[in-house]
């Protein structure tokens, strides 16, 4: 007898569905089963869908692919609709897919059931909406994992809706070793649980164990009851009955068609592993397999990064002798994006000390090379003893012929020398942002330098010098603009945020003072906690910071150093915002106006009347309330003021005056090789109430106008152009510039 006419007897028909080209073939039984002639019968998809429940079909669907994938035969059952959208009556159909799950074709038996009979394939609604919520939750949590670790304990807690395993496990391989990755739900508490667990835990690709096999064939494996594992695999069953458990699942783990590892779930009852619960299983296979293997290779470029940059940083902070120094690094965590930012600390043969904090354009390979040769030019231009502007103009000619016309990069700079001893700095800047002075009570401000193009625009250029003065328990901060800028702030913006934080935290502690800051601007980092500031990691910061410790028994001091140039007048409007910083919190405001008066006319005495550069000192010293402040100008010239006499109408000749007026003590002292000229004013008792309210006006008076607030970041536009083209270096203490040789 033919196949056909025993179809034909139980009155079963056959059926073809090509998902690619969309076309159904159905014989004669299977025609009139979905209610057309009986006779053989070609329809399209969207005919044959009209005719089937919908919730049927898209479970057709569904099943159809994961048997595919699995490639083994599936049982499902369809609701067969009139034209009225009736039922009239209810088929089942065992089918074999062929395909990749999303591109399938399948044939497969027609035959009709009664509908009343119990069907274990069929689910609930309260089911489907658990599932897809458990699916949901399950997708968002995987996708969030931003670790192997993380994905890992995912995987360990999931909790399937309705048949919910108490053990789980996930494979990966090392070679032809099974090695386990995670598990849960395996108990190790006496030596014979971990003799047991090592003996499953020593297996290869290649042996005869469940997991091995959905490795090997790429196929998921279930295991109805304890007799099936005996029968199937009778070695491994010797290991895992000790468990208790009564039904297993073993997934492939297969991302871009690589098969990276298997997942068990075990279960304690039994499960008959039904079409919607393999879907489940399958779904969540996927979903860890794709996790994986998103979070090694964003592990692995993390340690490409981290190892290259460790690569390429110093060695470590070599102890100088009267200051303390601390530097971070912190990278942005963004796999082979590798940044350009660096910093170095670096011995001379003076005894004095040079610091360098830079950043090369760029977040890639390239900028992060660059940055090493450009380092390691930097170190080598300054142990040869070259001063501070001839370090950055031979460093900026390296770099403009290192790089190549196709693909042209910079890199801003800021390098300083520092003496120990006395806290004299030399500062050169090159494009990068400007450092800052903390100061004994918290108070933070910038100090300006000038400065010149970042390194490699223009092969020749001379980059001015500025010589400030760091005094004790003062901390210089040095940092890339990934400090400032994170958080989508501007350079101005980021200095406010930031200088709130610095006058907030004490420095007692530098290594904690440096992490506070970090932490406070960047946030946790990514790759080890989760919170609000994760996605904080834009760009790379560096950061440097340098302190000079009080001797012991010291009072507490501040003070501040500018020099004006002759060809720089318009540094007297810096010195004036450098005087108000200094005298921030002094008790008696119109005071503080006075004694910024004073200093322009001292200043501008200088630049007026002599052909010397000046020097201007200010020192505030002594308890709050009891303040005395000095503030001297040096020049060259020997030429000593004199007192006149002006008209009504004369437009000079009032500085003197003014000083008698409003100094509580003033004077001039010869020196031999120039002139001091200096006040001084002692800080009065607290004004009452009313006198505070006039403190508060005396904000936007002409000698503190919102740019020259203390503690106020001074932005760009506020600084005063350079003179000429910049290219001649700026004058120290009063001497003439070096000479070009080195």
């Amino acid at each position: 007898m033919r196949s056909d006419d025993v179809l034909a007897h139980v009155e079963t028909g056959l059926w073809q569905w090509d998902h690619a080209t969309g076309v159904v073939v159905l014989d004669t039984i299977a025609a009139r089963l979905m209610g057309l002639p009986a006779r053989p019968t070609t329809l399209s998809e969207s005919a044959m869908r009209a005719r089937v429940h919908v919730e049927d079909w898209i479970d057709l669907h569904r099943v159809a692919g994961m048997a595919a994938t699995e490639n083994r035969p599936t049982v499902t059952r369809l609701r067969v609709l009139d034209r009225s959208g009736r039922v009239r009556r209810t088929v089942r159909t065992r089918l074999h897919s062929f395909g990749d799950g999303t591109d399938f074709a399948l044939h497969g038996l027609f035959e009709e059931i009664d509908d009343d009979i119990p069907e274990q394939s069929r689910c609930s609604g309260d089911w489907r909406l658990s599932r897809e919520a458990f699916l949901l939750d399950a997708g968002r949590a995987l996708a969030e994992a931003r670790t192997t670790g993380e994905v890992l304990r995912v995987a360990g807690r999931l909790s399937l809706p309705g048949f919910t395993p108490n053990g789980l496990v996930v494979f990966g391989t090392d070679g032809e070793r099974l090695r386990v990755l995670k598990y849960h739900g395996y108990p190790v508490n006496t030596p014979e649980d971990e003799a047991r667990v090592k003996r499953l835990f020593r297996l290869t690709v290649g042996s005869n164990y469940p997991a091995a096999e959905a490795i090997r064939t790429g196929r998921a494996l279930y295991i109805h009851s304890p007799a099936e594992y005996e029968r199937r695999f009778p070695e491994a069953w010797q290991v895992v009955r000790g468990f208790g458990r009564k039904s297993w699942a073993y997934l492939p783990l297969i991302d871009g068609g690589r098969t990276m590892g298997a997942w068990l779930a075990g279960f304690p009852q039994r499960v008959a592993f039904t079409p919607d619960e393999r879907s489940v299983l399958t779904t969540v296979a996927r979903m860890l397999a794709q996790a994986l293997a998103r979070t090694h290779t964003l592990e692995s470029e993390r340690e490409l990064s981290a190892d290259l940059q460790h690569t390429m940083a110093p060695l470590g902070n070599p102890e100088v002798p009267g200051v303390q120094i601390t530097t971070r690094y912190v990278p942005t965590g963004g796999g082979l994006r590798i940044g350009g930012d660096w910093y170095d600390v670096i011995p001379l043969p003076s005894g004095r000390i040079a610091l360098v904090i830079g950043d090369v354009q760029g977040h890639d390979v390239r900028a992060a090379a660059i940055m090493a040769q450009l380092r390691i030019a930097l170190r080598a231009y300054a142990s040869e003893g070259h001063r501070p502007d001839a370090v950055l103009s031979r460093a900026s000619r390296f770099l403009a012929g290192l790089v190549n016309g196709t693909d042209p990069r910079f890199a801003t700079c800021l390098y300083l020398e520092a003496d120990p001893r006395t806290g004299t700095l030399d500062v050169v800047r090159a494009g990068h942002p400007d450092l800052a002075v903390r100061l004994p009570d918290g108070t933070t401000t910038l100090r300006p330098t000038a400065g010149g193009p970042p390194l490699g625009v223009l092969d020749e250029w001379a980059y001015p010098t500025t010589r400030i003065s760091l005094q004790p328990e003062e901390v210089l901060l040095m940092c890339t603009d990934g400090l400032l800028e994170t958080g989508g702030h501007d350079l101005h913006t980021g200095w406010i945020r930031l200088r709130a934080v610095l006058e907030n935290q004490p420095a007692d502690d530098l290594e904690k003072f440096a992490d506070s800051i970090v932490a406070a601007v960047h946030g946790p980092p990514s790759h080890r906690l989760t919170g609000p500031l994760t996605d904080r990691r834009e760009d790379d910061i560096a950061l440097v910071l340098l302190r000079r410790p009080a001797p012991v028994g010291s009072a507490s001091l501040r003070r501040t150093v500018l020099c004006v140039d002759q060809a720089e007048p318009a540094r007297i409007a810096e010195a004036r915002r450098q005087l108000a910083g200094l005298l921030r919190d002094w008790s008696d405001p119109e005071q503080v106006d006075g004694a910024v008066l004073m200093l322009s006319e001292m200043l501008a005495n200088v630049l007026v009347h002599t052909d010397s550069d000046a020097i201007v000192v200010a020192e505030l010293s002594g308890p709050m309330g009891e303040r005395l402040l000095r503030v001297e100008v040096t020049d060259t010239s020997d030429e000593l003021p004199h007192r006149r006499e002006p008209g009504e109408l004369a437009s000079s000749g009032r500085g003197l005056v003014l000083m008698e007026c409003l100094s509580d003590a003033w004077g001039v002292d010869p020196r031999g090789d120039g002139k001091t000229t200096w006040f001084e004013l002692g800080e009065p008792a607290r004004p009452a109430a009313g006198a505070a309210v006039a403190a508060g006006a005396a904000g936007t008076s002409s000698a503190a106008r919102p740019g020259d607030l203390p503690g106020e970041p001074v932005r760009s536009a506020d600084l005063p152009p350079p003179s000429g083209n910049g290219s001649a270096p700026a004058r120290l203490n009063g001497t003439p510039p070096p000479s070009p040789a080195d």
